[in-house]
């Protein structure tokens, strides 16, 4: 029976100080809990219970950068040339047209949405770093349209403008809609449950499936000496995310097993079902962006690689796969892991370098 009562465990405790006037209250590492803790001061980070959220976030600082820290000069030369075909002309701005209105919506559900109901301080250090780089990634849509001097409106508002895009987009803000409502709380299983699914719908979906079409595509470019500079700086937005998705994946799977109520065999289809939803909004924007293939890429060879990262996605949370979809692109995870020992699609990311420090 699905409880959201701490009164099983003994709070803080106190001890009455040398003029016995005042009490002081010391935290018990066992009375953290990610949702729903009125025992712990929600400002005391230490002692660590959640030592992955600390080791994410440690992580996160070790891959510090700027996007001004890129040159742009060689990309600028070949935007401005004729050596680049309409087809790949069109997956560029459709790329920076989508990352640049999803990056701010999954800031937007940091900041308005999860900061609030997560009630464990080394959760919220690691959010607060999040944010930072979600800024930092919307930073660096700015400076490539900057430097390209694109239309900035074009880019922009092609969330409003271009249809595959847009449904996307609308996917995530229906998730967020119910938790920025000032009455909402996870105190009830319903509640917890939304706020579980908010958490899935841009951890799992929008960071996890949403982006890695556009990954491949930039990359793509990048991988054949082309738009260089926007392809390192992706470089960095995909380590970004790495450590994104899986602080996430870590977020979720402890606010389960620590209210075993909510992963209903209910909520479990309902999940499934919310993620093959993505996986053909995300395969439509691969075949908008691809009408006709290029550098080796085909519109049809996104299903197969949106499924399987679907697949890899849906273990992860302890989910069967739904696919069976083989990768089509298999140097991604190379690219992901930058010549790190671990495969990115079986385990967790634990090797980072200061940007300064890269040698890509």
């Amino acid at each position: 029976m699905l409880t959201f009562d701490d009164s099983d465990t003994t709070g803080s405790s106190s001890s009455a100080n040398d003029d016995g006037n005042e009490t002081s209250k010391r935290v018990k590492v066992a009375d953290k809990r990610l949702i729903n803790c009125s025992t712990v001061d929600v400002n005391q980070l230490m002692p660590l219970k959640y030592k992955w959220a600390w080791e994410h976030y440690l992580n996160g600082c070790a891959n510090n950068w700027l996007p001004t820290e890129v040159p742009m000069g060689k990309d600028i030369e070949l935007w401005k040339s004729d050596r680049l075909s309409n087809d790949e002309r069109r997956v560029i701005m459709r790329n920076l047209g989508f990352f640049s209105t999803a990056e701010s919506l999954v800031g937007n559900n940091i900041s308005l949405a999860i900061f609030k109901h997560v009630t464990n301080p080394e959760c919220r250090q690691f959010l607060l770093r999040q944010a930072f780089e979600e800024a930092v990634h919307n930073h660096t849509f700015h400076y490539i349209v900057e430097s390209l001097s694109l239309d900035q409106g074009e880019v922009f508002n092609m969330y409003n403008e271009v249809n595959s895009i847009h449904a996307k987009d609308s996917f995530e803000m229906k998730l967020t809609e119910e938790i920025l409502k000032p009455n909402f709380t996870t105190e009830s299983p319903e509640g917890a449950q939304k706020f579980l699914e908010n958490l899935i719908g841009y951890y799992v979906i929008m960071e996890g499936i949403f982006f890695y079409s556009g990954f491949v595509m930039i990359l793509s470019f990048h991988r054949q000496n082309k738009m260089t500079g926007i392809g390192e700086q992706f470089q960095y937005i995909l380590r970004d995310e790495s450590i994104h998705l899986n602080f996430g994946i870590d977020l979720i799977n402890t606010i389960k097993a620590e209210n075993p109520g909510l992963w209903t065999e209910e909520f479990q289809a309902h999940i499934v079902d919310k993620i093959r939803q993505a996986v053909e909004l995300e395969y439509n924007y691969a075949v908008d962006c691809l009408p006709r293939g290029i550098l080796g890429l085909t519109a049809p060879m996104f299903r197969d690689y949106v499924q399987y990262i679907a697949d890899r996605r849906l273990e992860r949370i302890g989910l069967k796969p739904q696919y069976g979809s083989k990768n089509p692109f298999p140097w991604m995870s190379e690219t992901i892991d930058l010549g790190k020992e671990k495969n990115f699609f079986e385990t967790r990311v634990t090797e980072y370098q200061t940007a300064g420090a890269l040698n890509w």
